[in-house]
């Protein structure tokens, strides 16, 4: 009798990028140290060697980045995602495939022309501080979209890390070319639009006030260049007609026309940045189990999220926005980063646009309005006593600090009086925070609202909580309040009902996790400690 012993499976090859990075590497690298290029070209003009400088700075520049697309590559096995990079210095980063929970498809202006995308693949982390993803930055576009679909799926048949169709080892080919007839008969995947952009949207974009940013960084670049310069920007004909009709002008003009003008400026930045940033917007479901946002006009990103690594949905309502009527979404999900922001970081479910668009994709997305119908609780008389005792306690404290020094300093008597207006305005944000404050627990999940800057309505599946913890400060002991906070794998992995009375905080937790609480009662009812 003779056996044939079954030779092991071939190891996945290690690849490099897509050979066009080559082109893209060096302009980034280049981009990036522009200032320390600006620094060489300042300190060599002194000795007439600025420009060779320069050069040699952009030459080191291009250098890396031709020498970063040959130190790295990527494998992907049955197992893992494996990327390795650096010369001086490797690094070996693995990303096991069951760990994956999202996929994250983008590309720059110069990217795009060259047909090629950068895949982020989220694995679960979403802390502020760390990045748990594995990034492969420089794909062609139609490979990228073949390897998202085989990460997040692993359907029979999805492109390998080759290309190639992939078949398990040791299957025979009968068995080979039914799977593929299988593959063929299988419906082909469904896709459901759940929303989008649409240019009425536009007039809620200067009240996200994004544009202040962009004013500041070109307010400060451009002074700074004239100061290096020694440029005095008087003696510019238009602007130094402008600056002899300003300091003409009455001061209480001079103030308005100044504030009309900022008011302007950052309405045009914030219009042009969400254009830039929401542009093609749209999200889709697939039958797949998959929520797929596409946005961006020079810059495109493209975000797939896996429905079952959804653990809810936030509503977000900056001040100026909520006066517009208007509402963000984005989702609580593992995976995906909130440190930088929810539009920069792939959250995103809904723009800014009108509050009730944003509830309707927040009901379809959570494929249920229950937590948006559902009436929220109050907190009841004394967690409001407490926001009026802290903001009113803060600003007195500001308004005496100042008394004190006009005294010491003889400031005019107006300085005080007018330092004076920080408490109606602080009695104003503690009445509208104390308005904000509700919960609720529906048969599906915990829905929490707080904050008056930024007020968010957070939807929290109850089978996404993975544990409660009851708090109460000193303070809080005095007026009976705790304040519960459900923590999760997803989102910022916390999400407080602060200053509920002690008996509401038990019934919540009952609610939400039945049982959680039973080990510690021992058979005697007792309260939060």
């Amino acid at each position: 009798m003779t056996t044939t012993a079954e030779a092991p499976p071939a190891e996945a090859p290690w690849r490099r990028l897509n050979p066009r990075m080559l082109l893209v590497h060096p302009v980034q690298e280049v981009v990036r140290a522009a200032p320390a290029l600006l620094g060489l070209l300042i300190a060599g003009s002194n000795n007439g060697h600025g420009n060779l400088w320069a050069l040699a700075g952009v030459a080191i520049a291009i250098g890396a980045g031709t020498l970063r697309w040959f130190t790295t590559s990527f494998r992907i096995t049955p197992e893992q995602v494996q990327v390795r990079r650096g010369l001086l210095r490797r690094q070996l980063r693995a990303v096991s495939r069951d760990r994956v929970r999202t996929v994250d498809v983008s590309a720059n202006p110069l990217q795009r022309v060259l047909g090629l995308v950068r895949v982020t693949v989220g694995t679960g982390r979403s802390d502020r501080n760390s990045d748990g993803g594995l990034r492969l930055d420089g794909l062609d576009a139609v490979e990228a979209g073949g390897l998202r679909d085989t990460l997040l799926h692993d359907r029979p048949g999805a492109a390998d890390a080759g290309g190639a169709a992939a078949s398990p080892a040791g299957t025979t080919p009968g068995a080979a070319l039914a799977e593929a007839a299988a593959d063929l008969t299988r419906p082909a995947p469904t896709e459901t639009e759940i929303a989008r952009l649409r240019l009425a949207w536009l007039r809620y974009a200067p009240f996200t006030l994004s544009g202040i940013v962009t004013v500041g960084a070109i307010g400060g670049f451009a002074i700074n260049a004239a100061n290096d310069a020694h440029l005095d920007p008087r003696r510019v004909g238009p602007l130094g007609d402008l600056g002899d009709a300003l300091a003409n002008m009455p001061a209480a003009g001079l103030v308005v026309a100044l504030l009309a003008a900022v008011v302007v400026v950052v309405a045009l930045f914030s219009t042009g940045g969400y254009l830039l940033a929401f542009w093609g917007f749209r999200l889709t479901r697939h039958s797949g189990g998959t929520l797929h946002v596409a946005r961006g006009l020079l810059s495109t990103r493209a975000t797939t999220i896996e429905e079952r690594r959804l653990r809810g949905v936030e509503l977000s309502e900056p001040l100026l926005l909520r006066w517009a009527g208007g509402a963000r979404c984005v989702a609580i999900a593992t995976g995906l980063r909130v440190g930088r922001g929810a539009e920069r970081g792939g959250s995103l479910l809904f723009p800014p646009g009108p509050r009730g668009e944003a509830r309707r994709v927040a009901a379809e997305v959570l494929r249920t309005g229950d937590p948006l119908a559902a009436p929220l609780t109050p907190h009841g008389p004394r967690a409001t006593r407490r926001r009026f005792t802290r903001a009113l306690a803060g600003g007195v404290a500001i308004v005496a600090a100042v008394v004190v020094l006009a005294a010491v300093v003889h400031w005019p008597t107006w300085v005080w009086a007018v330092s004076a207006a920080i408490l109606p305005a602080a009695a104003a944000l503690a009445a509208d925070r104390a308005r904000s404050l509700g919960h609720a627990v529906t048969a599906t999940t915990l829905v929490t609202r707080i904050g008056s800057l930024v007020r968010r309505r957070a939807m929290l599946t109850r089978e996404g909580i993975i544990g409660i913890t009851l708090e109460r400060s000193f303070f809080q002991r005095r007026a009976g309040l705790t304040t519960l906070t459900a923590t999760t794998a997803a989102g910022r992995q916390a999400y407080a009902v602060p200053d509920v009375p002690d008996a509401e905080a038990l019934a919540v937790c009952d609610a939400a996790m039945p049982g959680l609480l039973d080990p510690f009662r021992a058979g005697r009812d007792t309260g939060p400690a």
